[in-house]
């Protein structure tokens, strides 16, 4: 099928057949993205759990140091779990009670109206018990967490279609790359083919490998920084569209900044710079990652940047490292370009040495002074 294996090289299709060859590809696109959709939407409860964990790990405090709780909404979640544990405790004094005085209203030498306040007493104990357990059962755990709220009406419905579609998107976009490096391979030469054909097979795997990276290391750091600063003059809440949307280009751009080999092997493989040159602009590449971390992650926060950083360089060092195996034999490019630049430098410094100054300044008198004589 030619909607399924590339098109080789040497095969000649009209217009007419490039277009079907198109639509057909775009059609097995949609079905993956479809199916994905699909998965995510009927597994919409764990996706939207995976991504409100870090906002929930942001606001949780450990209620037995409440001194660490400075957000009104934190100290109200404390209060709530002291107060259950208040009542759990509150259920079996009750119940003993209780017990107590249907056993006094039962022995010898009371009398009638003491026996009647001791049973009435009694009763109400027991419902007191029984209340007070119910209210135990609902009350949350020992720390308190945070999910987003939706302020309207279709907010809830249309932030799950959405969260669901970005997911589907990541898992379908394997095949979804795949579709399109299969509709441009048969414009490549065998010798381009070689150099396409790693990149595009590492595109997928280095961006889950960036969007995994920020969800476990960068985005519970940038999250936990953003929601604790300050929280003693807010009271706190975090709009779902919003915070969702925040994820989404945080882990985006991890997935596309770690596509930092591809850039370097196709820089290498097309002969627009060497490895030694790279190497070379090594510092300006750090202020460059440093200047990139700090916008992605939108925290004054230097450990998170740091986070951010990191990889960055790594995968900059281990580029440098494939790029040596990777790098075809010749001059650069734009090494002929510079060179330019530097022969006509050389030049115009040989043209500024042969300019001999006069000795004296009667030299420049007398070859400007017309002669007499003539």
């Amino acid at each position: 099928m030619p909607a399924i294996r590339p098109v080789a090289h040497e095969e000649r299709l009209s217009l007419v057949e490039h277009l079907d060859e198109l639509r057909t590809r775009i059609i097995l696109c949609i079905v993956a993205f479809i199916v994905t959709f699909s998965v995510c939407y009927w597994q919409n409860d764990r996706v939207l759990d995976l991504i409100n964990k870090p906002l929930d790990h942001a606001h949780r405090v450990d209620c037995k140091k409440p001194h660490k709780a400075d957000d009104s909404l934190e100290r109200s979640g404390c209060f709530d779990a002291a107060v259950g544990a208040y009542l759990k405790t509150a259920v079996p004094s009750l119940t003993g009670a209780a017990q107590t005085l249907n056993g006094i209203a039962s022995g010898r030498g009371v009398s009638p109206a003491a026996r009647t306040q001791a049973v009435t007493a009694a009763k109400q104990l027991q419902a007191s018990a029984v209340a007070a357990q119910k209210a135990a059962i609902l009350t949350p755990k020992a720390s308190s967490g945070r999910q987003p709220v939706t302020l309207g009406v279709t907010e809830p419905f249309l932030t799950t279609i959405t969260v669901s579609a970005y997911a589907a998107l990541l898992l379908a976009l394997p095949f979804i790359l795949f579709q399109l490096y299969a509709f441009v391979l048969p414009a490549f030469s065998r010798e381009e083919k070689r150099v396409a054909l790693p990149l595009m097979t590492l595109v997928p795997f280095l961006f889950i490998a960036g969007v995994l990276f920020g969800y476990f290391l960068a985005l519970p750091r940038a999250v936990s920084f953003l929601q604790n600063y300050n929280d003693g003059a807010f009271d706190i809440l975090v709009q779902a569209k919003d915070y969702y949307r925040f994820c989404t280009i945080l882990l985006a751009a991890m997935g596309v900044l770690f596509q930092i080999p591809v850039g370097i092997i196709a820089i290498v493989r097309l002969r627009i710079l060497t490895v030694k040159q790279l190497r070379a602009y090594r510092g300006y590449t750090l202020i460059l990652f440093a200047v990139i971390a700090a916008v992605v992650t939108p925290t004054p926060d230097p450990i998170t940047m740091l986070i951010a950083m990191a990889p960055l360089v790594v995968l900059y060092e281990l580029s440098l490292i494939l790029g040596r195996f990777f790098e075809p034999r010749g001059e650069p490019r734009w090494g002929d370009f510079l060179a330019g630049f530097r022969e006509d430098d050389d030049d115009d410094a040989e043209h500024e040495d042969d300019v001999d100054e006069p000795a004296y300044a009667g030299d420049v008198e007398s070859r400007e002074r017309p002669n007499d004589l003539d």
